[in-house]
């Protein structure tokens, strides 16, 4: 996290920024890593010792903390406690929609199978392979050596199409070794 420490009337002693740091430590922590950069601005007003820190966080947050007081341990304690309040309930909301965009996710069972699963010992949550439907393939009718003539061309390493001379839908594909594979129906 960079950080920009800003003094008006005021000296940055290295104590003082060991203080800030050590607090910005703590906001650091709770966000994972998700703060991008810190600025505080420290200001001696008289007897009044004030500390503002502005984080930014990614997602183009913003947590503001202001404090007030008579001696800057007590005014940066303020300020950043201020600032992790605020930090706490922007985790929260990212932690509450990671699980109901898991939630959503899941399709819901019927209630006649959902019985016959806790039966049978399985789980209905959606854990294993999902289904992710890739492009559409237009089904052609071709030849088997046309279709290899295709495999060989594209980049795909596989090509459905249907056979040209028994009609049914057929699947040539690269297997490891560098030679071609074809799925025929029975």
């Amino acid at each position: 996290m960079r950080l920009d420490i800003t003094g008006r009337h005021v000296d940055i002693t290295p104590p003082l920024r060991q203080l800030i740091e050590q607090r910005l430590a703590r906001i650091e922590r709770l966000l994972n890593d998700s703060a991008v950069s810190a600025v505080v601005i420290l200001t001696l007003e008289k007897y009044r010792h004030r500390t503002e820190i502005i984080v930014h966080a990614r997602g183009d947050h913003t947590m503001r903390g202001l404090g007030e007081g008579n001696g800057w341990t007590l005014s940066i304690r303020q300020a950043s406690e201020k600032v992790e309040q605020q930090a706490k309930r922007l985790k929260s909301k990212w932690a509450e929609r990671k699980r109901s965009a898991t939630r959503r996710r899941v399709p819901a069972a019927p209630a006649a199978d959902a019985g016959a699963r806790r039966t049978r010992g399985e789980a209905g949550d959606g854990i294993g392979p999902r289904v992710i439907r890739a492009t559409r393939y237009a089904v052609k009718p071709m030849s088997v050596e046309d279709a290899a003539l295709r495999v060989e061309d594209t980049a795909d390493n596989f090509l459905v199409f249907r056979n040209a001379e028994s009609d049914a839908i057929s699947i040539l594909y690269r297997r490891k070794d560098g030679n071609l594979g074809l799925i025929e129906p029975d």
